[in-house]
C-alpha cells in the first residue's frame, strides 16, 4: 500500500517525576527531513530521536515539539565574579568618600550593581528515566503519524487509479481513432486531385502522399509506451513502500507521450482525447508529490 506524507502524531508518557509529551506533522518533501523542537539543555537526545522516527519513516518533512516537565530535571548552580563584585564595591565606596555622603555602603547598594557578576548556569542530570519516557512517546507519536499516513495513502491510492483508468480509456480511444486519420487524409487528397487534374488521379502520387502523411501521424509507438507506463504504475502502487520518486518518474514520461500525439495527431477528436487524457494526468501529478 503507497503512504501518504501528510500525518500527524502525538503521545504523552510521564511518571511520578517527569512528563513528556510528543507532538509531530509531516508534510511531503523530496527527502526525510527532521525539524525538533525541545529544550535547549535535551537536544544531546536530538539523534536518538531521529533514529526512531527514521525506522519507520521513508519520506517527507517531519516537524516534532517536545515538551519536557518535572522535577529534579536539572542541576542550578551560581557563580559569583568575586573580583567584579570587589570593584564594584569599591567603587561605591569611593563614590561615598568623594561626595562626603554620610550613607553607609549596604547589601542592597552592592545587589543593584551585580549585573554581570552573577551568573546562573543549569546542567542536565543523568536520567535514564526521561531518556525511556522521550524514546516511548517518540515511538507511540511516530506509529499514530504512520497510520495516519497509512490511511491518507488509500484515499490517493483510490483516486490515482481512477485517473489511471481515464487515461487508459482515453489511449483505447485514440487507438480507434487513429486509422481513420489516414482514410480520411487519403479521401481529401484524392478529392482534390481529382480536382485540379479534371478526374485523373495518379494512383502512385496517390499512394506516396498518403504512405508519407501515415508515417508523420504514427502513434503506434507512442501509445504502446503508454500502456506500459500505465501498467508499470499499476505495478509499483501495488507493491507500496516509498514510491513517490518512481511515480513521479513515470508521469513524466506519460506526459511525453501525450505531447507527442497531440503534436502528430492531426485530428480533432484525437486531439480532444489528449486533452482529456491531460487533464487526469495534471491530477495524478499533484497527488504524486504526497506519496511517500
Amino acid at each position: 500500500m503507497i503512504v501518504s506524507m501528510t500525518g500527524f502524531g502525538r503521545a504523552k508518557k510521564e511518571n511520578e517525576n517527569i512528563s513528556v509529551t510528543v507532538e509531530m506533522k509531516s508534510v511531503n518533501h523530496r527527502f526525510c527531513e527532521i525539524s525538533i523542537r525541545m529544550p535547549r539543555q535535551w537536544m544531546m537526545f536530538e539523534d536518538k530521536i531521529k533514529r526512531v522516527i527514521t525506522e519507520h519513516i521513508a519520506r517527507g518533512r517531519i516537524e516534532v515539539l517536545i515538551t519536557i516537565e518535572g522535577e529534579q530535571l536539572v542541576e542550578r548552580t551560581v557563580h559569583v565574579d568575586w573580583q567584579l563584585v570587589d570593584a564594584y564595591y569599591r567603587l561605591l565606596t569611593d563614590v561615598r568618600s568623594r561626595f562626603h555622603l554620610t550613607d553607609d555602603v549596604s547589601l542592597r547598594d552592592v545587589v543593584h550593581m551585580l549585573s554581570g557578576a552573577v551568573e546562573m548556569t543549569e546542567q542536565p542530570l543523568e536520567n535514564d528515566a526521561l531518556l525511556s519516557l522521550l524514546l516511548q512517546a517518540t515511538k507511540e507519536a511516530v506509529e499514530q503519524l504512520k497510520h495516519m499516513r497509512e490511511r491518507e495513502g488509500k484515499a490517493l491510492l483510490a483516486d490515482l487509479l481512477a485517473q489511471l483508468e481515464t487515461i487508459e480509456q482515453g489511449a483505447r480511444r485514440i487507438e480507434q481513432l487513429a486509422p481513420t486519420v489516414v482514410a480520411s487524409y487519403r479521401d481529401r487528397i484524392h478529392k482534390r486531385m481529382q480536382e485540379f487534374v479534371q478526374g485523373v488521379v495518379d494512383e502512385q502520387r496517390l499512394l506516396m502522399e498518403v504512405a508519407l502523411f501515415a508515417e508523420k501521424v504514427d502513434i503506434h509507438e507512442e501509445l504502446k509506451r503508454i500502456y506500459s507506463h500505465i501498467e508499470q504504475f499499476r505495478r509499483i502502487v501495488s507493491e507500496g513502500g516509498a514510491v513517490g520518486r518512481k511515480l513521479d518518474f513515470l508521469v513524466q514520461e506519460l506526459n511525453r507521450e501525450m505531447n507527442t500525439i497531440g503534436s502528430k495527431a492531426n485530428d480533432r477528436h484525437i486531439a480532444s482525447e489528449v486533452v482529456e487524457m491531460k487533464s487526469a494526468l495534471e491530477k495524478i501529478k499533484e497527488q504524486v508529490q504526497n506519496v511517500e
